[in-house]
């Protein structure tokens, strides 16, 4: 009973509290894959809030995580300390979801061995992007230095570790438990998945160019703005708008193609998996309209681009009344 409680907490009010906006999928995805999704979700988030914690040395993060990921490999690995990790957290939801890791591993520990397998094939990845970043960027905290990927190579591979491995894991996952017997290519159909997710973490580094570069961070790569004639530090500046919208449109193009796969990834599931469509249409619309608002403004303005609970409600609402009808639902999709 225990701990049946532990995991509707973690999964219920603790989940919510560190993101409202995956909540809202989780709530509406089927039973027979929430409790994974769910939890391979706070696990990335916990290893998120390791990784991002600035008031504690990168060296100790770099520990830290990459002590916890062995403990997702293994349960016979030894326990983590994240005392110190928690007191430093200004965000007092990202504290307890640190002082409830156990509960989450042990949640972990009672997946079958097929789906545990799974969890920690894309935590292992996960891992692995957030260990590349804290390396690059780790030393940058304050926002003294300013350190930029180099390459778009750099930039593909980062979003394919922090996101579109998690398109993959999803579609594996569903179609392990929801429609395993559905004809489908598989091959473009995983495809689609991984560029769903690198589209979905792509809008949220152009959305976040103003904050991350406060933080030391600048994930448009060095070879494009040196195109632009501009070194990182000129994009501090919003007044470089000019000089620099050359050379990030592509990249707004970038993502909006990559959210057309998300959208071409939904249609292919099964039309009678519901929740399963709504759980990917809500990000891929709601990382449309965010796109819509960076393409609208200056994005080296340090302003608030995120879209307002009015147009997320808009989407909720649009979503769930043509979700029964092909045709209108298709519609939904030209983006």
């Amino acid at each position: 009973m225990a701990a049946t409680d532990d995991a509707e907490e973690l999964l219920g009010p603790i989940l919510r509290d560190v993101s409202r906006a995956f909540y809202l999928t989780l709530r509406v995805l089927p039973a027979a894959v929430r409790p994974q999704i769910g939890l391979a979700y706070l696990l990335a988030r916990t290893t998120d809030t390791i990784a991002d914690t600035d008031l504690v040395p990168a060296e100790q993060r770099l520990q830290t995580l990459r002590q916890f990921r062995a403990r997702i490999r293994d349960d016979a690995a030894p326990p983590v300390d994240f005392s110190s990790l928690a007191s430093e957290q200004k965000n007092p939801a990202e504290a307890t979801l640190l002082q409830r890791s156990a509960d989450a591993l042990d949640m972990l520990d009672q997946l079958t061995p097929t789906d545990r397998g799974q969890v920690q094939l894309v935590l292992e990845t996960i891992t692995r992007g957030q260990e590349q970043d804290l390396e690059r960027f780790g030393g940058n905290g304050d926002g003294s230095t300013l350190t930029a990927l180099q390459t778009a190579d750099d930039l593909d591979d980062y979003t394919y570790r922090v996101a579109g491995c998690v398109g993959e894991f999803w579609t594996r996952l569903t179609r392990t438990h929801c429609f395993p017997n559905a004809q489908l290519d598989d091959t473009a159909f995983i495809a689609d998945a991984i560029r769903f997710g690198k589209g979905l973490q792509l809008v949220n580094i152009l959305r976040d160019l103003p904050r991350d570069l406060a933080n030391g961070r600048c994930y448009l790569p060095a070879v494009d703005l040196a195109m632009a004639g501009l070194q990182p530090e000129d994009l501090r500046d919003p007044a470089n708008w000019p000089k620099l919208q050359p050379v990030f449109e592509p990249w707004l193009t970038k993502a909006r193609d990559h959210l057309t796969a998300g959208g071409r990834y939904t249609l292919a599931i099964p039309h009678a998996h519901y929740r399963l469509r709504l759980a990917c249409a809500w990000p891929i619309l709601m990382g449309a309209a965010t796109l819509d608002r960076v393409r609208a403004a200056n994005p080296l303005e340090p302003n608030q681009l995120k879209i307002s609970r009015a147009t997320v409600r808009g989407i909720l609402w649009r979503t769930l009344w043509r979700v029964p009808f092909r045709g209108l639902w298709n519609r939904l999709f030209t983006i």
